[in-house]
């Protein structure tokens, strides 16, 4: 099975390329360090070293709690972490700038990955979620490298599809492999597509252990002075084709009541900002660019986010926070981040990404639940007439996030006798 899946994904590699060059063509930053897909990176020098992969924007944010942990703990150990996007690559760099080696993970050739891990060489491995690449475990496996699959999560759907593949994926769970499971369920489930009990833990969602740097809040204090006491704000984050509209609808039955009111939003994919801008302007809405660096005008009705890394800002600046990804069909994104910065959270019905925490929050009453723009609308417009409201409820999402703290130091536990 192995033989086939290889040879499967050297036929495939050329085609993966061309879409990432086909994709450059909308945003250059497809084409940046191409070599690095092939394992081709800079060789680094001897050391001490852990590598982390984290696939996208949102697992690298996952992460950094971990990396941060981990340069407090083994500051003697320098760290390489990896990503799949270009805007997961765009948000390492922007969290830890030259601390931390960023490049591509390869594609799961063997070559690849035999010449990535030549060039890094790790004593470690901490894999975020649930990257079951063959060739990344079977080279890690010949190296009798300790991998770490963390915070990881894995649908009864899923089980499925794994189990219909049979062998390839139960031989990936060598003596090397350590599973650091999500929840008890999730454990379950990698135990029965082949990990190995004993070696298959139950830790928490790291999520929870976000930390929120001081400068966010400081960030947040100069753009909230630039804008009139009076206009109430509210931020549209992570948003994707087809939700942006429905939440200009809600903005525009919002602003029916409150016409001073803001709306700062925030597409997911920075090559998308372009087209949002044309969507806005089709719509006739008044807007700025964040990209321009100049204040909203007072009859501007949207503030577009269109660069990266600002979006906790945004967030802390807010008097409430819809999460996208959630109204339209794509899982939902990180609920956390507005939840730990004390904002009232708002989302739609799509939370396959992470259901568990979606229904711990609106357990505690720390999530509203949407279902179109005019639901949108009428939470909003309840929040902005109610601050006592807002306070109870953002002082909710945040104590939830609060008295679940703890997984990163489990996961480094199972982490520690490896380094």
């Amino acid at each position: 099975m192995h033989p086939l899946y290889s040879l499967l994904v050297r036929l495939l590699a050329p085609a993966a390329l061309a879409v990432v060059l086909v994709r450059g063509f909308r945003d250059r930053a497809y084409w940046q360090a191409l070599h690095e897909r092939f394992g081709f990176g800079r060789v680094l020098p001897a050391g001490r070293r852990i590598w982390v992969h984290a696939v996208s924007m949102g697992e690298v944010g996952a992460a950094a709690a971990i990396v941060r942990a981990l340069r407090v703990q083994h500051p003697e150990c320098p760290l390489v972490l990896t990503t799949a996007t270009p805007t997961g690559r765009a948000r390492a760099h922007a969290l830890f700038g030259t601390d931390v080696d960023v490049r591509y993970l390869p594609y799961d050739l063997p070559g690849s990955m035999r010449r990535f891990l030549q060039r890094t060489e790790p004593i470690a491995a901490i894999v975020m979620e649930t990257e079951l690449w063959p060739n990344l475990f079977t080279e890690c496996a010949r190296r009798k490298l300790p991998l770490v699959l963390a915070n990881a999560r894995l649908s009864a759907k899923s089980v499925a599809r794994y189990r219909w593949v049979g062998a390839l994926f139960r031989d990936l769970f060598t003596a090397n492999v350590t599973i650091a499971a999500q929840t008890a369920e999730d454990a379950a489930r990698f135990v029965a597509i082949g990990a190995k009990p004993e070696r298959t833990h139950v830790v928490g969602n790291v999520k929870f252990d976000i930390a929120i740097d001081p400068s966010v809040a400081a960030a947040a204090q100069l753009f909230k002075a630039q804008l009139p006491a009076d206009r109430p704000v509210w931020v549209a984050g992570s948003t994707h084709a087809g939700e942006e509209e429905q939440v200009l609808d809600a903005h525009a039955r919002l602003s029916a009541e409150f016409p001073r009111a803001l709306l700062i939003l925030a597409p997911r994919h920075p090559n998308r900002f372009d087209s949002v801008a044309a969507l806005l302007t089709r719509r006739g809405c008044l807007f700025k660019r964040r990209s321009q660096r100049t204040a909203p005008a007072p009859d501007d009705q949207v503030l577009l986010a269109d660069t990266v890394g600002e979006l906790m800002m945004f967030y802390a600046s807010a008097e409430a926070a819809f999460v996208g990804g959630s109204l339209v069909p794509i899982g939902g994104h990180n609920l956390l981040e507005p939840a730990a910065l004390g904002v009232p959270v708002l989302a739609g019905p799509s939370d396959f990404n992470a259901p568990e925490i979606a229904a711990l929050l609106v357990r505690q009453g720390a999530l509203l639940r949407v279902a179109g723009a005019p639901e949108l609308a009428g939470a909003l417009a309840g929040l902005f007439s109610d601050p006592g409201e807002r306070q109870r409820l953002g002082a909710i999402a945040r104590a939830t996030v609060e008295v679940n703290r703890g997984s990163v130091a489990q996961l480094l536990r199972l982490v520690e006798p490896m380094i």
